[in-house]
C-alpha cells in the first residue's frame, strides 16, 4: 500500500479520535475548572488539541485533490496514461494458461439517487490481456446532480496488479434528469500477476465502484491498494 494513502487515512482516523476528545465529557469538565494554575493548564491542553484537530483535519480534506494528484502521476486512479501504458502494452506476453474471472459489483453512497450497475456481471481474462468493460448511471430525478466514484479492488493482493489505462474514478460526472451514460473502464492485469506466489489461487478479482454525491469538502473512501 502506498505511504500517501496510508498517511491519508491516519489523517482522517486521528481527525476522528481529536474531535470525540474535544467533545468528551472529560474534555467538557477541564474547559470548566476554575483555579488559576488549573485553568491555565487546561487552556494550554485545548488550545494544543484544537490545534491538531484543525491541522489534522485539513490534512484530511486535502485528501482528495491529493490523491487526484497522485492518480494523475501513477495512473491508479481514473486518468489516462496511454503513452506509458501503450508501450507496456506493446511489449506484455499474454498468459494465456492463466485465466481470471473479474467480477463487477456497483453500489451508491447515502443521499445519491441515482441507479448504477456495471453492463456485464464478469470477465474472464488473461493476465497481459487489455479488457474494455462498462458501467451505467441513471439520474431519475427532476434536478442535475454531480456525482465522483471511488474504486476498490479485491483481494488487496491484487491491486497493484489491476491497471486500469482508463476509468471515470475520481473525476465528477454531472447528470441531466433522466439521463443515463455508459461509463467505460479499460484495463489489464499485469502478467507478473501469474508469478507471484501469493496469487497462486486466486482465480478471481472483484473490482467496484462507489458513487457519492460530489458536495464541496467531501471525504471519499480511499482505494485498498497495495
Amino acid at each position: 500500500m502506498s505511504l500517501f494513502v496510508c498517511a491519508c487515512r491516519s489523517a482522517v482516523q486521528l481527525e476522528k479520535l481529536l474531535r470525540r476528545t474535544l467533545t468528551s465529557p472529560c474534555a467538557r469538565r477541564m474547559y470548566c475548572a476554575s483555579g488559576g494554575a488549573r485553568d491555565k493548564k487546561n487552556r494550554t491542553v485545548l488550545m494544543y488539541v484544537t490545534s491538531m484537530t484543525v491541522l489534522v483535519g485539513g490534512l484530511s480534506y486535502a485528501a482528495v485533490p491529493l490523491y487526484r494528484m497522485y492518480c494523475q502521476s501513477t495512473g491508479r486512479g481514473g486518468q489516462a496514461f496511454a503513452i506509458e501504458a501503450g508501450e507496456k502494452i506493446e511489449k506484455m506476453d499474454r498468459v494465456s494458461h492463466r485465466q481470471i474471472r473479474v467480477n463487477f459489483a456497483a453500489d451508491i453512497g447515502s443521499g445519491l439517487r441515482w441507479n448504477f450497475k456495471p453492463r456485464q456481471a464478469d470477465i474472464v481474462v488473461a493476465p497481459g490481456e487489455t479488457v474494455l468493460a462498462f458501467y451505467t448511471a441513471r439520474n431519475p430525478g427532476d434536478k442535475p446532480v454531480d456525482g465522483i466514484a471511488t474504486y476498490n479492488i479485491l483481494p488487496f493482493e491484487a491491486g497493484k496488479y489491476f491497471n486500469k489505462i482508463q476509468c471515470f474514478c475520481f473525476e465528477e460526472q454531472r447528470l441531466n434528469p433522466n439521463e443515463q451514460v455508459d461509463m467505460p473502464v479499460f484495463f489489464y492485469i499485469d502478467p507478473e500477476f501469474a508469478a507471484d506466489p501469493l496469487l497462486e489461487n486466486c482465480n478471481d478479482i472483484t473490482l467496484s465502484y462507489t458513487f457519492f454525491e460530489a458536495k464541496p469538502g467531501i471525504q471519499l473512501p480511499l482505494p485498498n491498494i497495495w
